[in-house]
């Protein structure tokens, strides 16, 4: 499967940026670009043949240098939140930038991984992103090498894969944030997406979405999706919307089924596989009529992100899996989504 590189405009500091696509013999294409390693666009096809744009974003690369909700973006070098935006390693404390409403630190800060300019190589059926975050970037120690690597085969799975390493103990917990819609971006809500997560235990949180500590019982809450039903069913019992890390499974690392989405009307669905301790759903709660590709709006719940990740705020909370990487060890997760219809 070949690679399309095509220009993609440059950055304000006038670096130019590439945006890489590669289209399965099912008609499924994929395109990301080199600022933010962002997934800047996902299409495939409905059970008729027709295929739409099933991710929310811009029309190009403008949209994406100014503030944004993460279209698309690889997060980190700590994805979701840590709480006040502080922690202490090694006996050391450590101040990053609260910019969640000057509460939480989130995505990685000011200037997380989804605003630098990636290093790319390209090959048949995949791209691969590097960038190395220096000692003290946002405020975390040590020098971090990370790659992520998109790829597209066949068999109509979308892997995505990080790697990364460091010269000193630093919190590393990287994800991607594309905001999902299965009936066509610019359609309307999620709200009548089904989800099915063999996930029984979530991550409650307090009024700031910090998780308390506790692992819940989804059983008996409108957290509960170990049975398929709608997204919207229950939304109305969750306040503010569903924006909460659930329990994979804390001591394995092979990859494995966690999930499937999808939209009863076009019939398209994904299945969701990975490595990682939990995974966030969150339903778009902050869209607030963002105007994005071919003028669409973005209104609340327009799309909904299913981030694989280690716990928010683990680096606070001794009883989470431990986020922080050391020298000599080398942090690996994947994450597969398989697109079909039904």
């Amino acid at each position: 499967m070949k690679v399309l590189e095509q220009p993609f405009g440059k950055t304000a500091s006038g670096q130019p940026v590439s945006l890489y696509t590669l289209e399965n013999s099912h008609g499924i294409s994929l395109s990301v670009m080199s600022h933010g390693a962002i997934l800047f666009s996902l299409k495939a096809p409905d059970r008729n043949g027709k295929s739409e744009e099933l991710t929310l974003g811009f029309d190009g690369l403008q949209g994406y240098l100014g503030a944004h909700p993460y279209f698309g973006a690889t997060v980190g070098r700590f994805a979701n939140r840590i709480g006040g935006g502080r922690f202490t390693l090694d006996g050391k404390a450590y101040t990053l930038a609260c910019n969640e409403k000057g509460i939480n630190h989130i995505h990685g800060g000011t200037k997380g991984f989804d605003k630098a300019l990636w290093r790319v190589e390209a090959e048949p059926g995949q791209v691969t992103f590097s960038y190395t975050s220096p000692d003290g970037e946002e405020g975390y120690p040590g020098n971090l090498e990370v790659r992520a690597v998109y790829s597209l085969n066949e068999k109509n799975e979308l892997t995505i894969g990080y790697t990364a390493e460091t010269d000193r103990p630093t919190p590393v917990n990287l994800t991607n944030h594309t905001y999902w819609n299965l009936a066509g971006a610019g359609s309307g809500t999620v709200l009548n997406h089904e989800l099915l997560m063999g996930c029984s235990r979530y991550l409650p949180v307090d009024r700031n979405l910090i998780p308390t500590g506790e692992l819940r019982d989804v059983r008996g809450t409108p957290m509960d999706f170990t049975v398929r039903h709608p997204v919207g069913e229950l939304i109305a019992q969750v306040p503010g919307g569903y924006d909460h890390c659930y329990v994979i499974n804390p001591t394995e690392t092979e990859l494995r089924r966690v999930l499937e989405l999808s939209d009863p009307k076009s019939g398209r669905c994904f299945e969701l596989k990975s490595t990682q301790p939990g995974v966030q759903l969150y339903t778009g709660n902050f869209l607030n009529g963002i105007k994005g590709r071919g003028g669409d709006i973005y209104d609340r719940h327009s799309g909904l992100c299913l981030e694989t990740q280690s716990f928010p705020d683990s680096v606070n909370k001794p009883g989470f899996p431990s986020s922080v990487l050391a020298p000599g060890e080398l942090y690996r997760h994947a994450t597969v989504l398989r697109f079909f219809t039904a």
